[in-house]
């Protein structure tokens, strides 16, 4: 057995035990797949996220959930990078490129007090129409066909990680959601491992936009996900998209993880160009401790 040391971080918030919990693992290049990926279940995380070297960026990410990788991940993103950061790991850089498997992303740092933000570029936008059972969707958490504001349309959305996204017309809807993530596989047929991520334009904070939750796919090994980068930069997009076609430019903050007692708050902003969109997220970390995991090697 060997062992490593795994380092924990809270992203999209500055409290400890509030936001999303992410595992770090730095100086990762001679881990292999399997093993950053036994590393991952043992940390039992939605994501944990390796650091390696790369020719091509100034680091380069993978990310992995305790089910499988993922291309990309906001939260892990934000975790890692506040890491390398505060542990002067960047040579004082204030503008970084990473390395994922969605290709290179730039990354700039802002210093807001004693916070350090992080704003991040996500992959080219895309959407996939729902055409499933709306009924059963709305079931599969809980839900029912009230519950959801069929006004603007249910898709799939993806800056890097695909998901559901599902317009939910009320805010108090959201205490009752109750996953059933077995059943998602087959009401999401075109796309059966992807994540359901339901919203609403109705929030607790006046400085936000939009509230919502995120019910991870059953192939990950997790149920939800508190505050999510990914998909609130798909969001972003999607309110140019299908909520206000008539703007170019959008800056929301979007709220989630209260009903997960682990709240926190992303910044978003997305810019159209044409046929393109420039989505960006901005958010914080804490560190919060280490943790030693043994793995078989």
């Amino acid at each position: 057995m060997s062992e490593v040391t795994v380092y924990h971080y809270d992203a999209f918030s500055t409290i400890p035990g509030q936001g999303n919990p992410a595992g770090v693992v730095f100086h990762a290049d001679d881990l292999s797949e399997t093993v950053m990926q036994q590393i991952a279940h043992k940390v039992g995380f939605n994501e944990t996220v390796f650091v390696l070297s790369s020719e091509a960026a100034d680091v380069r990410l993978r990310y992995f959930t305790p089910g499988h990788e993922i291309n990309l991940c906001g939260h892990a993103t934000m975790a890692s990078l506040y890491g390398l950061k505060t542990r002067g790991l960047l040579e004082g850089k204030e503008s970084i490129t990473i390395q994922t498997n969605v290709g290179i992303l730039p990354i700039r740092f802002e210093q807001d007090g004693d916070t350090i933000n992080m704003e991040m570029k996500q992959d080219q936008p895309r959407f996939v129409p729902f055409q499933g059972d709306i009924q059963k969707l709305a079931s599969a958490i809980n839900l029912t066909l009230d519950d959801l504001d069929l006004s603007t349309p249910i898709v799939y959305g993806s800056t890097g990680t695909w998901t559901l996204l599902i317009p939910i017309r009320k805010l108090n809807s959201f205490t009752k959601m109750k996953p059933d993530t077995s059943r998602f596989p087959d009401i999401l047929l075109e796309n059966p491992k992807a994540s359901l991520h339901p919203f609403t334009f109705e929030t607790r904070d006046s400085d936000a936009m939009m509230h919502a939750r995120h019910f991870s796919s059953p192939y990950s090994g997790t149920t939800e996900d508190p505050v999510t980068g990914t998909a609130s930069g798909v969001m972003g997009a999607y309110y140019l998209t299908y909520v206000n076609r008539e703007v170019d430019q959008v800056q929301l903050v979007i709220e989630q993880g209260h009903e997960a007692g682990r709240e926190g708050k992303v910044e978003v902003s997305v810019t159209r160009d044409g046929q393109d969109m420039d989505v960006r997220i901005i958010g914080t970390a804490v560190f919060v401790g280490e943790m030693n995991i043994e793995f078989n090697t």
